[in-house]
């Protein structure tokens, strides 16, 4: 038999199997991929390499994941909850970097080390914490929204992070303009893809559905979420948010009861393969040591 073709086979398998017993005992199915691509990844049987390509393709998931969150967001909601993003989202971002590398600085790190300490414990995984809410059908409560917000700043704040982490060694009046300059440059991209975004994408979905292909029609969707992911990252953003943006303008169509129906296949397959290429780059021995 082809490797491929039994990697494939011992994935799905393995998957089915998992899946099917977690949700049994009513816990989170990511759990189950997580453990699958633990126990077949290179730190463990080995039955699984962990390849570029892999890494790769699981970021789909990501990007789909964020595009159907995006669909339960309208451009006026998202409006109504700046206060959550930049207010909520904001406080936690500052004040965790905060009292982390405080805590850093006084278990003997210098101020460097314990700022890129603080900023990985500052963020949290909007993988991870969409799935679940999707889950447990909890993504439009209160808490569920208040979670998306602070989670939708921490993407905004990984930029200038990313920026700051590499140039700390940089003089500070170089630091300080490049990162205005970045943040100059993220925001003039979402403003430009929204005010343009939202004048377009109703024609343009319109021309596509009198097609009457939904072939068509569902390529349609994943060229427009690609397109404005890879914008997004072109500008120094992450994929996700292009999806997510995609996503908002998308809901403020007809079609987007349909294009969540369409979707859901591609995306919870590829964000499956994300939990488990997070598995497979877990390695016990090393947390262990």
């Amino acid at each position: 038999m082809n490797s491929t073709l039994a990697m494939i086979l011992i994935l799905l398998t393995c998957a089915v199997m998992a899946v099917a017993l977690f949700r049994t005992a009513r816990l989170p199915s990511m759990l189950a991929y997580i453990l699958i691509g633990l126990l077949l990844g290179p730190h463990a049987t080995g039955l699984l390499p962990d390849s570029e390509a892999n890494k790769e393709l699981a970021e789909f998931g990501i990007v789909f994941l964020m595009f159907s969150i995006g669909l339960e967001f309208s451009l006026p909601q998202l409006m109504s909850m700046r206060r959550t993003v930049f207010g909520l989202g904001g406080l936690q971002v500052l004040l965790t970097l905060v009292v982390t590398q405080g805590i850093g600085m006084a278990l003997g790190l210098d101020w460097r080390g314990a700022l890129v300490v603080a900023g990985a414990l500052t963020m949290s995984s909007t993988a991870i914490v969409s799935k679940m809410l999707v889950e447990k059908v909890e993504i439009n409560s209160r808490h569920g929204k208040l979670a998306i917000g602070v989670l939708l700043f921490q993407d905004l704040a990984v930029v200038p992070l990313l920026i700051l982490i590499p140039g700390l060694s940089a003089p500070a009046e170089t630091l300080a303009l490049t990162i205005t300059l970045s943040l100059l440059k993220a925001a003039l991209t979402l403003w430009v893809l929204l005010a343009l975004g939202k004048k377009l994408i109703n024609p343009w979905f319109d021309l596509v559905a009198r097609q009457r292909s939904r072939e068509l029609f569902v390529m349609n969707v994943l060229m427009v979420t690609l397109l404005l992911a890879v914008v997004t990252q072109l500008a120094g953003l992450s994929y996700a948010l292009g999806a997510f943006v995609a996503g908002m303008l998308i809901s403020e169509t007809r079609y987007r009861y349909q294009v969540e129906a369409d979707i859901a296949p591609f995306r919870d397959i590829l964000l499956g393969l994300f939990f488990v290429t997070m598995g497979m780059q877990l390695d016990l021995r090393a947390l262990a040591n």
